[in-house]
């Protein structure tokens, strides 16, 4: 029940309802890089720029996500967010303007701060408390990645 459960997001965007989560959650089509399968991979969104539909993501399994990887080896991706899809091109967020954008995130979603901290910290194997020196560590260890519209 709990996996039918993480795969309704999945499930909804293939389904042309991405809509349904607003800018909160995107999907991200990729290809293996050594088995050139197609994968889906949902993710959280941590911001989101309507003007130039600039999404980012946390990396939460770390540099080794196989999705960050599949990115990073042949830079392919289509994203689906809202009741937008498009050809991506993707960048890593760069540290300062990580520990920005998790610092706004935190301040934005204030009600589930308790519960975002004790999952960050299961996720990061330390205990996060959203001090500075906290967050300098988490986008260390966890890399933030942008997608935008691929130009043309």
């Amino acid at each position: 029940m709990l996996a039918a459960l993480f795969r309704a997001p999945a499930v909804a965007f293939r389904w042309q309802g991405g809509w349904l989560f607003g800018h909160r959650l995107l999907l991200v089509r990729h290809r293996g890089r050594k088995s050139a399968r197609r994968y889906d991979t949902v993710l959280e969104v941590v911001r989101f720029d309507p003007a130039t539909s600039e999404a980012v993501v946390v990396a939460g399994f770390g540099p080794d996500s196989d999705w960050l990887l599949n990115l990073q080896a042949n830079g392919e991706a289509e994203i689906a967010i809202g009741r937008q899809r498009f050809k991506a091109v993707h960048r890593i967020v760069p540290e300062d303007e990580a520990m920005a954008i998790m610092a706004d995130y935190e301040r934005r979603n204030r009600l589930i701060a308790p519960v975002a901290r004790f999952l960050l910290s299961r996720l990061l194997g330390w205990r996060y408390t959203s001090s500075p020196a906290d967050r300098r560590r988490l986008v260390r260890q966890l890399p933030m990645v942008a997608f935008r519209p691929a130009p043309g």
